[in-house]
């Protein structure tokens, strides 16, 4: 009996794990304290995410494209999960109290920062997609300049002036 070949998004999946699980490294670095997720298990529900939408679109992305649209479905996954456990039902609104206060010490953002960021990066792209696109890849994805402009078709030059403009413009919405 022939085993059947992956659908071509799976193929695509399984060539680029090792980058994905980079990638998932890199978004948990910042709110592992918050998501309670490791590293395989945000690949994994991103994947799942991912796979919902078409599979033959999924498929047609180059590497760079994949690993920009891996690394924004990644974000949206750690986000749900923070808004999952504001919800009240859940008791959300309780204040967590940790008996190690080392720990609560070393935590660099909490759930509320991360929502802001959250929509503050919502707010830029509306105003500027191109911008919240590299935010997202450089940031939550840790692409370098190089894969950016691969992924958007722009050059690397462009990708260094939107990321200066984006800053400037994130920082003054979190401000």
């Amino acid at each position: 009996m022939i085993a059947a070949e992956p659908p071509p998004a799976d193929a695509l999946f399984q060539q680029l794990y090792q980058d994905l699980r980079r990638l998932a490294r890199a978004r948990l670095r910042r709110s592992e304290d918050i998501t309670l997720l490791d590293t395989t298990a945000l690949v994994h529900e991103s994947y799942l995410r991912m796979q919902q939408q078409e599979d033959a679109a999924l498929a047609q992305l180059p590497p760079g494209q994949f690993l920009a649209y891996a690394s924004r479905s990644m974000r949206f996954v750690v986000i749900d999960f923070v808004r999952q456990r504001h919800a009240e039902r859940r008791g959300g609104g309780q204040f967590q109290v940790t008996l190690n206060t080392e720990i609560g010490d070393s935590l660099a953002v909490d759930d509320s920062e991360v929502l802001r960021i959250h929509e503050a990066l919502e707010e830029l792209a509306q105003v500027d997609e191109r911008l919240a696109r590299i935010v997202d890849m450089r940031c939550f994805g840790g692409l370098d300049e190089a894969t950016i402009a691969d992924a958007l078709g722009i050059t690397d030059r462009t990708v260094r002036r939107d990321w200066q403009k984006a800053r400037l413009m994130l920082k003054a919405a979190l401000a």
